[in-house]
């Protein structure tokens, strides 16, 4: 099989993740590109990438197949649209879009010209969430009736050099860390019918506190405290917070609740994990030894994998249409919030598909027909 030729946009902190595992899943990465060019010619210097320059000039390079796009989120669905345009397939960093009606947008250009749209986060692919997934489908929990879904803390400003968009329009705990927590959501349960919202801005403003920008104000324009009840379409009922505006808690980080026990699900922000489950008639927790590979930060993994599918016409897993569902669900709790009302989901994905036990990187190359 012909190795696919990648193209990178934005080249910032999370992009050295992508160079480096794209290059090791066997992908061959041909152009970087950055608004900062410098930056982009940093990181070809950094992982031999024999093309540094302008997005404009990747996009024209008719030599790209596919694009990772790398941008800030408020850029995505435009720098997406343009690679289709281009007729690239593309990827992009999470959420996919802002909004529902952008992503529609996108996902109707890829259809209009018959080319892949996927997105991060590609951690349900990591060896963590695909033991819970196998764990659920096998039945050891029973029929999963509730689920629960946790991402508290105190914001960004402590560490993060330029925290400002966190808290603007597109930023806020939700659209920020939202889509990692409902993604193995539906990954584990399948798709959102309904849900309801409530959300709250506790602090007017942040104060940074790292090095170069200590004491600045940053004013603050998103709900920084988000609460959301969903209703699966299998029945099951969910409940999700993630906030920025808890300086300690205790609290799991996801736990589904099934008619014969309970499975622990740990941070779906990473690719590993205890994962750990108890049977109703069990007097302590059991951890369960992990059943695939990619247990380091694999971030890119769906690129192999939708590349893999575009060359044998199969779905690829971290899809448009599921990326587009939870772009759905993070807006529709924002919408229910502010009218008071349930939120019927327009959107619909299948559960994406899992892997079989014991795939591994060495398992991905050979698929990808990489020695």
């Amino acid at each position: 099989m012909e190795r696919a030729k990648v193209g990178i946009i934005g080249c910032g902190n999370i992009s050295e993740f992508y160079f480096k595992n794209c290059l090791a899943f066997g992908l061959d990465v041909v152009a970087c590109a950055d608004l900062d060019v410098s930056r982009a010619k940093s990181r070809a210097e950094q992982f031999g990438i024999p093309k540094a320059c302008s997005v404009e000039e990747l996009l024209a390079d008719e030599g790209v197949e596919f694009v990772i796009n790398l941008t800030v989120p408020s850029a995505h669905a435009n720098v997406s649209m343009s690679a289709l345009q281009a007729g690239k397939h593309v990827h992009s960093e999470k959420p996919l879009a802002l909004n529902l009606e952008e992503g529609l947008s996108l996902l109707a250009l890829a259809k209009e010209k018959n080319l892949r749209v996927g997105a991060a986060p590609d951690t349900f692919l990591g060896s963590a969430l695909q033991t819970s997934r196998k764990l659920i489908d096998d039945g050891w929990i029973g029929k999963p009736v509730a689920a629960t879904a946790f991402m508290v803390g105190h914001g960004v400003e402590s560490w993060h050099p330029n925290p400002d968009f966190f808290y603007q329009p597109g930023g806020g705990p939700m659209f920020d860390m939202g889509p990692y927590y409902l993604t193995a959501l539906v990954n584990l349960l399948g798709p959102v019918r309904r849900l309801t919202g409530l959300t709250q801005v506790t602090f007017p403003e942040r104060t940074i506190t790292t090095t170069s920008r200590f004491g600045e104000k940053i004013p603050v324009n998103v709900p920084t405290h988000v609460t959301g009840l969903l209703e699966f379409e299998q029945g099951a009922i969910g409940t999700i917070v993630t906030s920025f505006d808890v300086w300690h808690a205790e609290l799991p980080r996801i736990e589904i609740y099934g008619t014969e026990g309970t499975l622990s699900v740990p941070d779906p922000n990473y690719f590993t994990g205890s994962v750990r489950v108890r049977r109703k008639s069990a007097t302590a927790w059991s951890e369960v030894a992990h059943l695939f590979g990619f247990e380091e930060n694999s971030r890119g993994l769906a690129v192999a994998d939708m590349v893999d599918a575009v060359r044998k016409g199969r779905p690829h897993r971290a899809s448009g249409e599921l990326a587009l569902h939870i772009v759905e669900l993070m807006e529709g709790i924002h919408v229910s919030a502010q009218s008071g009302r349930h939120y019927d989901v327009q959107s619909r994905c299948d559960r994406p598909a899992s892997f079989s036990v014991g795939f591994d990187e060495q398992a991905l190359r050979l698929t990808l027909g990489v020695k």
